[in-house]
């Protein structure tokens, strides 16, 4: 069984965490730590590159990324390719051909531009995924093509917006649906009730004071992180040095790991 096979399997039934790393060193540790898939954060990867978030991170790189997160350990991964790189229907479906050939076995596609952040026209959103989902549907393996409807995150529309855009992304093609930071957890059951394919969720933000069983009991099929590991990470940089420059104080730097248990981690996928 590949990697794409598995990652399709992982869709079929319960509910699993798909964490997401920046670069091959926390590839490896979550790996290590039994993550059964990973997957890309565009956010994240533009932190890599000392740049913020949206649209900063070309379609090379984030290309050449992906394949580097794909090769760092035999778990599927998906991709964070943001709107797909470009507004036409041919491109987003180019995108995607890409992102076959690059070892991801999945992907998502926003609804929304990535300079201004301004949502496309229904109809245009709606050709967007389906030229995606055709382009997926036509690789030779296995391909799990996510459409995201990120208004309701952004502020540009509502809850039912967000379904109604859902509902037409299940019938271009789409393999799932995500709608990141929804109001409530009860949102995000509706959305699962109103198609009949699988619903990604989104641990971030105020959905942290959730647990893995509070998105199961609401029908999500995956949990992804998006950047709120790498953000973490940053976060425990800014106080650390704060700390440090601040008041001479060191503490904050005190690790719950060993050194010798991350090189043990890292050694498990030379």
């Amino acid at each position: 069984m590949t990697r794409h096979d598995t990652f399709f399997d992982l869709h079929q039934q319960g509910c699993f965490i798909m964490p997401n790393p920046w670069d091959l060193g926390s590839a490896k540790m979550m790996a290590s730590l039994g993550a059964p898939a990973l997957a890309t954060s565009s956010a994240a990867h533009a932190f890599t590159f000392g740049l913020p978030d949206m649209g900063n991170v070309t379609r090379d790189q984030a290309m050449q990324h992906a394949a580097e997160i794909v090769a760092a350990t035999p778990l599927p991964v998906n991709g964070d390719l943001e709107n797909g790189y470009g507004e036409a229907p041919e491109t987003v479906a180019e995108t995607i051909r890409l992102a076959a050939e690059s070892g991801l076995s999945g992907c998502s596609i926003e609804d929304t531009t990535m300079d201004d952040r301004v949502v496309y026209d229904f109809d245009l959103a709606v050709e967007r995924m389906r030229a995606g989902a055709a382009a997926a549907k036509a690789l030779k393996t296995p391909f799990i093509f996510t459409a995201r409807a990120d208004g309701v995150m952004l502020g540009a529309y509502d809850m039912d917006e967000a379904i109604r855009r859902c509902q037409a992304f299940e019938i271009a093609g789409a393999d799932m649906v995500y709608v990141p930071i929804p109001p409530s957890i009860n949102d995000l059951a509706r959305l699962v009730k109103s198609v009949n394919i699988p619903v990604n969720g989104l641990a971030a933000g105020p959905y942290l004071n959730h647990k893995k069983s509070d998105f199961a009991a609401a029908g999500i099929r995956r949990i992804s992180l998006g950047s709120a590991i790498a953000r973490a990470t940053h976060s425990v940089i800014k106080d650390s040095i704060s700390a440090m420059l601040d008041a001479g104080d060191f503490s904050q730097t005190r690790v719950t790991v060993t050194g010798a248990k991350i090189d043990a981690m890292l050694k498990e996928f030379p």
